[in-house]
């Protein structure tokens, strides 16, 4: 198994913070031709994130900030736009659908989902569900946590009462 782009990046990014002159650069190449992507150490990126196929063909700006456990498939662009300054600022837990394209000054919230090849030109709300050319919401999650939790595989946080044992009294002789 080879070498992700997310760890080279988190490598370059380490290197760039202890102001190490030259190794950033050439491990930013590295992922360039590895993976053919382009995730600048400059680049805000939250613990946990992963990104898809090992970061195939994933381009992030410069000025991106990305959340905590956020999934970004293959392909993906998360940039800026001619004549509007800023960059995307992803929110925490957010999956990011294969060949979506994020761009512009605008915020994704926590727990949302981009569709597969949507295009994102205006901020969406924490919990919604966007999809298309450009991105619409088609759903808004009144409880985005359960359902992360549910379509990721996570067991739901047990309640203190669930966890206690039953008494004596109530098992079978």
């Amino acid at each position: 198994m080879g070498v992700d782009a997310m760890t080279l990046y988190r490598m370059a990014r380490g290197l760039r913070l202890k102001k190490v002159p030259l190794l950033p650069a050439l491990l930013r190449k590295a992922i360039y031709y590895l993976h053919s992507s382009y995730v600048p150490d400059e680049a805000d990126i939250g613990e946990g994130t992963q990104l898809g196929y090992g970061g195939i063909g994933v381009v992030i700006h410069k000025a991106a900030k990305i959340g905590r456990h956020c999934l970004i498939s293959q392909q993906v662009t998360i940039g800026g736009r001619s004549g509007i300054e800023g960059a995307p600022i992803i929110g925490d837990y957010v999956r990011v659908g294969a060949g979506a394209k994020i761009l512009g000054n605008i915020h994704i919230g926590d727990f949302a989902v981009i569709g597969a090849n949507a295009v994102v030109l205006k901020d969406v709300a924490p919990g919604s569900v966007v999809a298309g050319i450009p991105a619409r919401v088609i759903r808004q999650d009144p409880d985005p946590l359960t359902t992360y939790q549910r379509e990721m595989g996570l067991l739901p946080r047990r309640s203190p009462l669930s966890a206690v044992p039953p008494s004596a009294s109530s098992v079978p002789s």
